[in-house]
């Protein structure tokens, strides 16, 4: 009966020590992180005047090797449906406003208005290099007094208005540790980027597209909207590193791809303000990487072509958007 009950409990047991020993993010200092700041900097590579980042990593090409990744012609969307619903995670939801329909008088057509925050935890959507800063400098150096009340005169989301068109490698770390989604709070390190790497066979190459998959949305669904924005599952800061070396133009993830607590000294977003101000990297937030993932799974292939492009807002912080790997 012992012995039996040994067998029971103790896989759970096993499994309660890993998510719970996972709570505590390392930490890292205010200097450490400054150091980070400079040894990972991309200011001037590709010159002083450059607004699009890493986004230049993607050579034409790039794009003509990505389109040879489509193999079947088969699509998934990477956003996630509009959230509606005032939810601990959705402050400010999406409104659809209808404002011709089929009860209008005398209508001709139909029509309709969208009214979005994009920024936050619930829409999809792409962070331009505009949206953090450090110390007062955004992305290679320009002044955050660049950013009015009229919007961002450098580095807006417009200048990636001709879109995003890569090889795009899906990192499931639920996969990887046999769970079905991460708990908030769960931190990912750069040796579980190494492990990702080594249990699906790919390799991050320069100019790629890293969409990390913490399995957000299927907590979601299982347990309703997580209530403290300050517990995330995501990546710890010294993955950024891993992220330099491996030349990422594009960094995407279905929560806000980074751990909270970061473990970070005096800092909430330490990976977007090392991506965005340092690596020159564009963010895109909250996709729904559920069905890519089983796709993925489906296939044994975990890279794919990504296209997608944000609105053409000058000086826009970001965008709404609506991500799509092909297979």
């Amino acid at each position: 009966m012992r012995l039996t009950r040994y067998f029971i409990w103790m896989p759970l047991l096993l499994l309660a020590l890993r998510q719970s020993s996972a709570q505590a993010p390392r930490a890292v200092s205010q200097a450490e992180f400054d150091r980070w700041m400079s040894d990972l900097s991309n200011w001037g590579r590709w010159g002083k005047d450059d607004e699009l980042g890493a986004i230049n990593l993607i050579t034409p090409a790039k794009r003509k090797a990505a389109a040879q990744l489509v193999r079947e012609g088969v699509p998934v969307s990477l956003s996630h449906d509009a959230e509606t619903q005032t939810a601990a995670d959705n402050p400010r939801p999406f409104v659809h406003e209808m404002l011709v329909h089929g009860q209008t008088p005398n209508a001709g057509s139909h029509s309709d208005s969208f009214t979005i925050a994009h920024h936050g935890l619930a829409h999809t959507h792409l962070d331009a290099l505009c949206h953090y800063f450090y110390k007062d400098r955004m992305y290679n150096g320009f002044p955050r007094s660049l950013v009015t009340e009229k919007g961002a005169g450098r580095l807006s989301v417009h200048r990636i208005k001709s879109g995003i068109f890569t090889r795009a490698v899906l990192v499931d770390i639920p996969r990887l540790k046999g769970m079905p989604y991460l708990e908030p709070g769960t931190p990912i390190y750069p040796e579980d980027l190494d492990a990702w790497e080594k249990f699906a066979g790919v390799k991050v190459q320069a100019g790629d597209a890293v969409l990390v998959r913490t399995g957000r949305w299927a907590r979601r669904t299982a347990k309703g909207p997580w209530p403290a924005s300050d517990h995330l599952a995501g990546l710890h800061a010294s993955c950024v590193r891993w992220l330099k070396a491996r030349d990422v133009a594009v960094l995407g993830s279905d929560s806000a791809s980074e751990v909270r607590p970061t473990g970070v000294e005096g800092m909430r977003g330490p990976v977007h303000t090392l991506v965005l101000v340092a690596l020159g990297v564009p963010i895109l937030d909250n996709c729904d990487l559920e069905e890519a993932g089983n796709a993925a799974q489906q296939r044994k292939r975990w890279e794919f072509l990504l296209t997608t492009a944000p609105m053409a807002v000058p000086g826009a912080t970001g965008s709404a958007l609506n991500p799509i790997a092909v297979f």
